[in-house]
């Protein structure tokens, strides 16, 4: 028997966990172990879907490729459906090499041999092997996307990875056919936001632009019958929904811009939840899939049934854990101890963007950490530029800077009264325990102790 033929599954199974675990930290995920399995047997994905009861789209546009990603990182070598046996056999070789010769090491290829290395800002990319999913959240953002009339609700403070999660259902649900629009309502300027009906008619607009459908909004909009939330409703009903006939995903970024904007909220957000609950009845509305993204609660006080912050599916991001951050600090190809993690930690939480920043110009630039850390709270550190523009939030607001005053000048929880805790948090200053809150993390204990 030669060599290739005898190169059998289980020794392809043990390769791919191996490799996954020195470098990312993980194991395969039971989907992922049975498209593994279902490639080394030949299968298509039409043949997996069949035999595993999964969406073909499903393991096509997500689950495969980013299997065949993680596998291209992990062996040093472009991976897909077709090539992995050979990639898989040839990993197991060297590690049969160094298993009969000790004393000889092969170094497995990192990140950063197979990838360029850039700034972290903004969202994180598609194609970015730095994007972590959280437990479960991905999957389940996913599974409801794909339900007719189905609501996510995804909250979490600035920078906490919001956007990214967005585009990423946005992306999943592109890979079922579906039609997509992805409005950040930050870009809005304040002269529509002061006027509901110049804003619904924004919005129709900038959905028919992406959606590449000619705007007849003038032979939709009646302002002398209809008020401007019906008329929206109708363009979206008679229109929007009936010319694509099929699924629409449409993803509101930075929802919280207009929170403040008392003439617009109430009526805007009620029609968001009257098309929810169309959805569960109507056909048409079954159709519309909506996501939407935002820093703090609504704290407009809004009627419960008229609320879409009490429907659908609640997703609130969370602060990586140790084992996230080590596994992040393995992908830039640090190898840190858990030590090392534990300093970083220590300085600025399971905070991703303030933890990828150090990561990165640790790699980048050659610094060392403890130096890094030393410097990270004062004007040289490399959060300099962060730090200002939180602080130029605060000074804006002199009952906010005074309040967190009290918080970084305190050892124990602070109680504050309610909306300060919601503005405070939105920015990503304050953890919240309970009706108290701490510092987010010794960085912004550290920085806003010298300069409030």
């Amino acid at each position: 028997m030669n060599d290739k033929s005898a190169f059998s599954w289980e020794q392809a199974k043990q390769v791919a966990e191996k490799v996954l675990f020195e470098n990312f930290q993980e194991y395969l995920k039971d989907v992922e172990m049975q498209v593994l399995q279902g490639a080394w047997q030949g299968f298509t994905y039409e043949k997996m879907g069949e035999i595993y009861h999964l969406s073909v789209n499903y393991l096509r546009g997500d689950i495969g490729p980013k299997l065949w990603q993680k596998l291209s990182i992990a062996l040093g070598e472009d991976v897909n459906k077709s090539n992995f046996k050979g990639a898989m056999e040839r990993a197991w070789a060297k590690q049969q090499t160094r298993l009969s010769n000790p004393n000889t090491t092969v170094k497995l290829p990192t990140v950063s041999s197979v990838t360029d290395l850039s700034f972290p800002e903004g969202s994180v990319s598609l194609n970015s092997p730095f994007y972590l999913e959280r437990d479960f959240v991905e999957e389940l953002c996913y599974q409801t996307v794909i339900k007719p009339g189905s609501l996510i609700r995804i909250k979490a403070p600035k920078l906490m990875g919001k956007t990214s999660l967005l585009t990423r259902i946005i992306a999943y649900s592109q890979s079922h056919n579906y039609q997509t629009v992805y409005l950040n309502l930050s870009s809005v300027e304040r002269s529509i936001l002061t006027n509901l009906d110049k804003f619904l008619r924004w919005l129709c607009l900038m959905v028919s632009r992406q959606l590449k459908i000619e705007n007849q909004l003038n032979n939709y909009w009646d302002t002398d019958i209809l008020g401007s939330n019906d008329n929206c409703t109708v363009y979206f009903e008679e229109y929007l929904l009936t010319t694509i006939n099929c699924p629409l995903v449409l993803g509101l970024d930075e929802v919280e811009r207009i929170f403040t904007y008392i003439d617009v909220v109430e009526d805007f957000f009620g029609m968001l939840r009257s098309w929810h609950e169309k959805g569960k009845i109507s056909p048409i509305w079954k159709q519309l899939r909506l996501v939407m993204a935002h820093s703090t609660e609504c704290y407009i006080p809004l009627d419960m049934n008229q609320s879409p912050f009490n429907a659908g599916v609640p997703i609130e991001l969370k602060e990586f854990e140790q084992k996230q951050v080590k596994k992040l600090a393995d992908l830039y190809a640090l190898n840190w101890h858990e030590s090392q993690v534990e300093k970083l930690m220590k300085m600025v939480g399971g905070h991703p963007y303030l933890g990828q920043l150090a990561m990165y110009q640790v790699k980048a630039n050659n610094i060392n950490l403890e130096q890094l850390l030393q410097q990270a709270s004062t004007e040289s550190g490399i959060y300099n530029n962060h730090l200002r523009r939180q602080l130029e939030i605060l000074k804006k607001n002199s009952e906010l800077a005074e309040a967190f005053k009290r918080v970084v000048n305190s050892s124990e929880p602070v109680e504050l009264e309610s909306i300060q805790i919601y503005k405070l948090h939105s920015i990503g200053l304050v953890q919240r325990l309970d009706n108290m809150v701490i510092p987010r993390c010794n960085l912004y204990r550290e920085y806003f102790r010298r300069v409030l």
